[in-house]
């Protein structure tokens, strides 16, 4: 067994380990009083499932900047599958809380949450299913690939959000400083459960961290965990874990942060 096969095996047991704390942790959900917001990116493809929608064919566009929660017919490209997509999430009862046009040009975000434990993963899946058919009815491509083309663009994540009643609480500040302590000892293994291709999206660049070096920092979108910056003004709130793809399993994901963080 070479390495690359080795670590493969070594990823897909801690996936495996991973998925049985999801029993686990609901059992702890109740007491505990675990908070997700999971941040879903997406990439608009016309049919030819090579060029992003709103870019040129064979070509690009120009650089980011005006694109992030951009309007205009040269800014904004997939509206339309934007806000089907958050009215039929509504519809079907999802804790779906917003939606915006993100950095590059043809690329989507929407939030499920602030939901309460293993149900955030649930309606994680649920809205992807939603939006493959929402796509299919507007005849696009939807792309969760966390780099969908190469360069200078950022990629696409699936950033979680978390807190605890402790980290709610006056004080909670403190709590979340120990949690990031704790999600630096266990860095790589969050790294190989957190989506396949990932190191191509965690490079240091483009608002990410680099993907072998542990950071954490207040209102810096280049750590790997960022503290918003209400929660250290205020001394509580919650943290966000930057570092999973946007094609993370959202089980996975979601149990291993809650794992590491309260134990």
């Amino acid at each position: 067994m070479d390495e690359t096969e080795e670590n493969v095996a070594k990823g897909l047991k801690l996936v495996s380990e991973v998925a049985e704390l999801g029993v686990e942790m609901q059992k702890k959900y109740k007491d505990d009083e675990m908070i997700f917001g999971l941040e879903q990116e997406y990439t608009l493809f016309n049919l030819d499932g090579v060029t992003p929608l709103g870019w040129p064919v064979g070509g690009f566009p120009k650089p980011q900047g005006p694109y992030y929660c951009g309007a205009g017919a040269d800014k904004s490209f997939g509206r339309a599958v934007s806000d089907a997509h958050y009215a039929a999430c509504l519809y079907a009862g999802l804790e779906v809380s917003g939606t915006n046009a993100e950095v590059m040009p043809g690329q989507w975000e929407y939030q499920i949450g602030p939901s309460v434990g293993i149900d955030a993963a649930d309606q994680l899946t649920i809205s992807r299913y939603i939006l493959d058919r929402i796509c299919e009815d507007l005849g696009v491509i939807v792309s969760i690939d966390p780099k969908p083309i190469s360069g200078d663009w950022n990629g696409a994540g699936c950033h979680m959000n978390f807190s605890t009643e402790s980290t709610r609480k006056a004080g909670g500040l403190k709590t979340i400083e120990e949690m990031c302590e704790k999600l630096g000892k266990k860095h790589q293994e969050h790294i190989a459960a957190y989506g396949e291709g990932n190191e191509r999206r965690l490079t240091g660049d483009c608002e990410t961290a680099d993907i072998n070096t542990f950071s954490w920092g207040v209102a810096d979108r280049g750590c790997s965990i960022r503290v918003p910056r209400d929660t250290a003004a205020e001394g509580c709130g919650y943290l966000e874990d930057r570092r999973p793809s946007s094609n993370v399993d959202p089980y996975v994901a979601t149990a291993l942060l809650f794992e590491t963080c309260t134990n």
